[in-house]
């Protein structure tokens, strides 16, 4: 026996079609349908056929067996034999996260091809991995943000078996798993939302158009599509945390913000299973609102992507200032970031012709996610560079540096840690030419408004496009990569080593005076040289030098050498009677 249920409050008529057969479905309270099929179960194929019309996919499918336009399979998620009972989950505090987009991270471009490289992982040093959206989406290849079957790992990943053999994989290697979840918008290829019910309102607008109705009327059962959907990913496929997308185009005037909602349904969900379970936003608003809690007046989420602190790194290292870069160039950009991440706290943005953010006072740094790369930064560039192409070994060093003893919680985008040369580009597969020539041209026309030649952007489309963005594993013992490799392994090791590199009572005091940048978090000091010189460093007495990017170093009992593009990082003696935050080593 199994139930299938549907919110359908539009049409006058719901009928199931299960396994070739159609059967009428009982209305319910509030728009929900129902039937109940003796012989249904797992594997059995499914859709809804709305007024008489061809069967839909549910809403609320587990399975995609042949793509968004196909029907649903029904799943059971209790069958599947599950081997992490042992895990108890991961903290944000402290951890470092590595963003993967499964169809690049392997040849395969599965859950299974990514399965092979997670003892690279584990070896790196890395705490939980960050899955670009999985959910299904449009043809076989995508970045994940345009799908519309929200509660069904993508069939050409693996789909559900797929999605819990890696998460259980992890877990045995001793990885957490976040997944990245859209709630702003849904693609346009498969989205029947609206047939179904008013999942969409006119009443806000985003960037994809219409807004998801969090606030209007029915919205109670759109609300809770999310919330089920969020909780679906943590309970059934015992993923350890969500990282939301573009939190600031989800709109919703409720008194209760569907974001404050959310964050409570997951820690309540994390209180129940005895684990820790967050939620990380990404927004560009820098408004400390979303981080602090609900009592506090906040919506009590765990955490914020700080785009302003790759910003600022990024200028610093590789000199652009085109585009929002424009808003990072003052001399007190960078120090700002270290110290705050937030460098647009209230102050005067030149791109936005306003002032913009405010600052995070009070906040604690674990509250902030910071990176040197990410899909986003790379990807929207209009030959996908990552920052190998960009910059000197010596500065991508410095980058790592920088990232890996900041008091944020860092996270690496997938194939920098050996500075890999593959392009990470914007492709998709859609199936629909007339979509796709949209997709193209809106490409081209977006990124010359940035100043990029359009007539360079590789087409999205093109399935060559996608292969070049794979990573290429063959490089990790080439030289230059396997040197790079070998400092972001010592700068983890180190991490984890020092507790004043974690402990989020101990700020980053920074500055940034003629190419010199030095850092302080506690007993652990940085020196980074942008300047086109070398530089000498005075030492406090007695200092252990922990690690340093050039192996020409000149290192004697008060000071060190730091030459052009290098890093040196070291530890002070702790002051017995310093009365600031000593945790013991």
């Amino acid at each position: 026996m199994h139930r299938f249920e549907v919110w359908a409050p539009h049409p006058a008529r719901v009928e199931l079609e299960c396994d070739g057969r159609r059967l009428a479905m009982a209305r319910q309270h509030r728009g929900w349908w129902r039937a109940d099929v003796a012989d249904a179960g797992a594997g059995s194929r499914y859709g809804f056929s709305l007024d008489g019309g061809a069967p839909l996919p549910d809403p609320r499918s587990p399975h995609q067996p042949d793509g968004v336009l196909g029907l649903s399979a029904v799943v059971d998620h209790d069958a599947f034999a599950w081997t992490d009972q042992a895990w108890r989950g991961v903290a944000l505090p402290g951890a470092v996260l590595y963003e993967m987009h499964v169809g690049t991270f392997s040849a395969l471009g599965t859950f299974e091809g990514a399965i092979e490289h997670l003892p690279h992982l584990v070896e790196l040093g890395v705490d939980a991995v960050e899955l670009l959206p999985v959910a299904a989406a449009p043809g076989g290849r995508g970045w994940g943000y345009d799908g519309v079957d929200l509660f069904a790992p993508h069939h050409a990943y693996g789909g559900p078996d797929g999605l819990k053999r890696f998460v259980d994989a992890c877990h045995r290697s001793g990885l957490g798993v976040v997944i990245d979840v859209v709630y702003n918008h849904l693609g346009p290829t498969g989205n029947h939302l609206s047939q179904f019910g008013p999942y969409f309102t006119d009443r806000h607008r985003t960037p994809w158009g219409e807004a998801v109705s969090f606030d209007g009327p029915d919205s109670d059962e759109v609300r809770r599509f999310v919330l089920d959907n969020a909780v679906m990913w943590l309970r059934d496929y015992h993923c350890d945390g969500l990282r939301l997308d573009a939190v600031h185009a989800i709109a919703d005037d409720s008194a209760l913000h569907i974001l404050e909602e959310l964050a409570a349904e997951v820690h309540a969900l994390g209180a129940h299973l005895r684990k820790p379970l967050f939620v990380i936003a990404e927004s560009d608003r820098n408004d400390p609102r979303l981080v602090r809690s609900a009592e506090a007046g906040g919506f009590g989420l765990d955490a914020a992507w700080a785009d302003d602190w790759h910003h600022a790194v990024h200028v610093a290292l590789t000199g652009e200032s085109d585009g929002y870069y424009a808003d990072y160039v003052a001399p007190d950009a960078l120090p700002a970031a270290l110290r705050q991440a937030w460098v647009l706290d209230g102050r005067w943005s030149a791109t936005r012709r306003r002032a913009h953010g405010r600052a995070p006072t009070g906040l604690t740094p674990e509250r902030f996610v910071v990176c040197t790369q990410n899909h986003d930064q790379v990807g929207n560039r209009a030959l996908g560079e990552r920052s190998a192409a960009l910059m000197t070994d010596g500065r991508l060093k410095i980058a790592a540096a920088l990232l890996l003893t900041s008091p944020f919680v860092p996270m690496l985008f997938q194939g920098e840690e050996w500075g890999a040369r593959s392009p990470f580009l914007y492709f998709t597969d859609h199936h629909d030419p007339e979509l796709a020539r949209a997709v193209r041209a809106g490409r081209r026309a977006e990124l010359a408004a940035f100043g990029w030649d359009p007539e360079a952007v590789p087409d999205p489309q093109d399935e060559g496009t996608f292969a070049r963005s794979r990573l290429d594993w063959s490089c990790l013992d080439a030289p230059g990569h396997a040197e790079l490799l070998d400092w972001y392994r010592t700068l983890l090791r180190l991490r984890r080593r020092l507790p004043a590199l974690t402990d989020p009572r101990i700020p980053a005091e920074a500055s940034y005076d003629e190419g010199l940048l030095r850092q302080q978090r506690g007993s652990v000091g940085l020196a980074a040289n942008l300047a086109p010189v070398s530089r000498t460093v005075e030492l406090p007495p007695g200092s252990e030098l922990l690690a340093r990017s050039d192996a020409g170093v000149a290192h004697d009992r008060n000071e060190v050498v730091v030459p052009v593009d290098s890093v040196v990082l070291w530890h002070e003696p702790v002051d017995p009677w310093s009365t600031a935050p000593r945790p013991s080593i």
